[in-house]
Order: C-alpha cells, then structure tokens, then sequence
C-alpha cells in the first residue's frame, strides 16, 4: 500500500437531507403498532422462535434430505436461493481502496466510500470520499442518538492486542475493509436508517470533521428522553414476546461464543501442524537420496505431503478470513439488540410509572395527561421498531448464516479432495516398485 497523503477525490460537500419525520412519529398508537413492515406478535412468541431460531440443534441434514452430487452444486443451488429478491435498490454504498497515512502524530488508514443513487436527497448521482475508522465510529454513535428506536449493526471492534495482530497488515486491513462495507450495507439496506441525515452526511461531506463539531453536543428529543429515563424507573415484567427475544439472544450469543473459542483453538493447532508438517514432507526427499529404488516413491511422498500442507493452509486462512469475522459481527450484533431492548425496557417503566401516577389521583376519572400519552407513543414505537428490525435481523442472520456454511462446507471437501488426490498420486509409484520384484 502506497504511503504519504492520498489525492483528492472529487466531492460535492455536505448535502441538504428533506426533514423526513420517524415513519411512526405522529401516528396513532393503532397505526404505530399495525403497519405492514411489522410482524405479528406471533412471530416473536416463545413458540414461533423456538420452531424457527431459537433451538441450535446439533443434527446436520434432517433424515430423507438428498444430498447434492458436488460441492458446486451446493454453491450453485445457494446462489439460486438468495438472488431471490424482490427490493428495487435505489441506494448503493462500496468500501475499498484503503490506503495508509503517516503523519508525525499518528499513522492510520482512510478508506474510499462510493457512492450511487437515485434517490432525490443526493443532488448527483455519485458520490466518493474518503474515511478513517473513527468516522465510521462518529457515524453510528449518532444512528444511535437519533434512531433510538432501531437497531444499529455493529462496527468491527477498533482495539487489537499489539504484538499480536499488526494492524497495518494487507489481511488485518482487508478484514476491516470487508466488516466496514458490511457494516454501510446493512444501513444501506435498512428502509429507515438509509434516510437518516447523518448517513448522507457521511456519504457525502467533503469535509467531515465540521459537522463532527457541530453536533457534538446535541442529542435528538427521542434519543434524550430515553438516555435519562434509565435511573429514574425499573420495570416490572418484560412483556413475553421481548423476554423470548432477550433469552435468544442470551443464548445465541452464548452459543456463538462457544464456536468462536473453539475454532481459535482450531486454527492454532492447524498453524502448529503445519510447521510440522514442513519439517516432516522434506525428511523423506533427503532420504530418497540415500536409497534406490525406493527414491521414486520416498520423492512422491515428499511432494504429496507438500501438497497436504498448502491445502490445509489455505483453509485455514479461509476460516479465519472468511468464519470467524461473521461470527464476531453477529455476536456484537446480539449485543447491540440487547441495548435496544433495555431502552425500550426503560421506557416501558416511564409508561407504567406515569400511568400508576394517574390511578392513583383521588378523581372519579382521571383524564390521562399528554406526557403520558407521549410516552405510550414512545412505547409503541419502540415495540413496532424493534420487532421489525428483529424480523429483519433474523432473515439476515438465516441467509449470511447458510453462505457462511455452505462455504465452510466446499472448502472442507476442497481441502479433502486435494489430500486424497496427493495420496492416491503416490499409489501407482509403490505398485510398479512391487511389479518390477
């Protein structure tokens, strides 16, 4: 990667976004909780989670399931099922090009941001700019600020053990640089999140550090009030179909977990194989020199080795490379619900601890005051958000989930392919030295 400062790139500046209200503020508790995006209730029960996501089972293809003839066909039949999509985009955001800059204070990487859209709230159709990690960091503290309601994906963690990963390394920088574009998708793809003004910001400022300034202080209403409900109200039961979302998460962050140490565990004792490996293939090529007849074969056994070892090196580099970042997103994004869920908790609390305010006025009929009401509204716009975002969560997790396996999948046959094809390469040499006798 080159280094000193990177040409410019043409921008347009800041971009004016039209002031688009929550698409459930100002609604009726009715409409906030009955639009069409938002599941059924149903569908978050205890029971409609367990059929579908709750339960990890540890069985592989259930019993009368065909299996594919190769594992081309697996990926083949993959791709099929996920270019099924019926969303007209209009909105398309790349990460690439990282690129590092020394200055006398720090060293770090910026990253180029394209891009395209049709949407009438970017005056061109093209945008390209340039960030570092900590834009990105700016970016969704404030998607958290104003859209407290919604649940903001995960940025990769910024902090690395020093000695241990080198974050200026081409594979540290190409990992980040595939979370990051992830990371703008996901928001991309969010029917909310991708109208919020920072987000156009972001995509577009030539000049990103004046509006870091400007907003520094300021919070949205919904974003305030539910910061400062937290010490003041303690909730008295989480409605079931929450409390079955916060035990999913607690498990299937636990169960993530799990994998994670494990497969580390794996790969660090496939790195340790590997040196022996490299020591052991060249033994049998300096002792064929020693020997005649066997030669020949002790060379091919060399070689098939050699071959072992390149292969099981390239799946290694592929499980960390390719698994491992997504199980670290989704456990990071299991954290991030987690949060959302404790603000519409606090909420909640705020709504009961009002409405038992009210009740217990000695009036024949109270009448309901308007913070109360605004507080109800908050309330079900949590609710309707947050299940929405839970539906869309979970189809995400089903689809990135099944790539991630089938991709695990083909790389171990590929991997086992190779070693049996350097086997059987060596079987034609020992029985041609047994026909000669």
């Amino acid at each position: 990667m080159s280094g000193g400062p990177p040409k410019a790139l043409p921008s347009t500046g800041p971009q004016s976004l039209r002031d688009m209200p929550h698409p459930l503020a100002g609604s009726s508790s009715e409409e906030a909780v009955g639009g069409d995006s938002t599941p059924s209730p149903d569908l978050l029960t205890a029971r409609s989670f367990g059929d579908k996501d709750l339960i990890l089972p540890n069985g592989g293809t259930p019993a009368g399931t065909a299996s594919p003839a190769s594992s081309s066909s697996l990926l083949n039949r993959l791709q099929l099922d996920d270019d099924v999509d019926g969303e007209t985009r209009d909105l398309f955001v790349t990460v690439d090009d990282p690129k590092k800059h020394v200055c006398t204070m720090e060293t770090y990487i910026t990253y180029r941001i394209t891009t395209k859209s049709t949407r009438v709230e970017f005056d061109l159709p093209e945008y390209s700019v340039r960030r570092r990690y900590q834009d990105f960091d700016w970016l969704r503290n404030k998607l958290e600020e104003s859209q407290p309601t919604h649940l903001i994906p995960p940025l990769p963690e910024k902090f690395v053990v020093k000695g241990v990963v080198d974050r200026f390394s081409e594979e540290f920088v190409e990992t980040r640089r595939k979370a990051l574009d992830k990371f703008l998708k996901r928001i991309t793809d969010h029917p909310v999140l991708s109208f919020n003004e920072h987000f156009n910001v972001f995509l577009t400022a030539k000049d990103l550090n004046a509006h870091k300034k400007q907003g520094m202080a300021l919070l949205t209403r919904v974003g305030e009030s539910v910061k400062h409900v937290a010490g003041g109200y303690k909730l008295r039961s989480r409605p079931l179909e929450f409390a079955a979302i916060g035990e999913y998460l607690d498990t299937f962050a636990l169960k993530l977990g799990t994998i994670d140490r494990i497969a580390q565990r794996i790969i660090k004792e496939e790195i340790e194989y590997l040196v022996e490996l490299r020591e052991y293939g060249p033994v049998y090529s300096t002792w064929s020199a020693l020997e005649g007849e066997l030669a020949e074969p002790l060379e091919g056994v060399s070689a098939c080795i050699g071959s072992c070892s390149a292969a099981l090196e390239e799946l290694t580099d592929d499980t960390t490379e390719d698994f491992l970042p997504v199980l670290r997103e989704y456990i990071l994004y299991s954290d991030s619900m987690k949060s959302v869920l404790k603000k519409r908790d606090h909420v909640q609390a705020e709504y009961e601890a009002k409405l038992e305010a009210v009740a217990l006025r000695k009036e024949e009929r109270p009448k309901v005051p308007a913070d109360v009401e605004k507080c109800q509204d908050r309330m079900e716009c949590f609710n309707a958000d947050l299940k929405a975002d839970m539906e869309r969560w979970q189809n995400n997790k089903r689809q990135d989930f099944r790539q991630l396996l089938m991709g695990m999948a083909d790389k171990n046959i590929q991997y086992y392919e190779k070693c049996l094809m350097a086997w059987e390469s060596i079987i034609p040499l020992l029985q041609e030295k047994q026909e000669d006798k």
